[in-house]
């Protein structure tokens, strides 16, 4: 259902069956793991104009990853990360891998 490379991809997936007899598949909700525990592998400015999945693409090669950063840097709401407030903190990137 989802790549490898997903968020989602570990998530459990769970069946509803509907009053009509129809069995529904979807994931169950995903929660933010604590970044305590993450391996840093960078930190990474940020500038004016920046955008989360930019920034993930120069760090970690793939701007799909953004996920990986915002859970990171503890952020319910990944565009806060780069919002132009933000311009000159540091962002936590990590292992990808990891």
């Amino acid at each position: 259902m989802f790549d490898f490379a997903s968020r989602y991809y570990l998530i459990e997936t769970a069946f509803y069956t509907a009053p009509d007899g129809r069995t529904l598949s979807y994931k169950r909700r995903r929660f933010l793991p604590s970044s305590a525990g993450m391996q840093i592998i960078a930190e990474a400015l940020v500038t004016e104009g920046d955008r989360l999945d930019l920034v993930t693409a120069r760090t970690l090669g793939r701007g799909e990853h953004f996920w990986r950063v915002a859970d990171a840097n503890d952020a319910m709401n990944p565009f806060a990360l780069t919002a132009p407030e933000e311009v000159g903190n540091r962002l936590r990137i990590p292992n990808p891998t990891a």
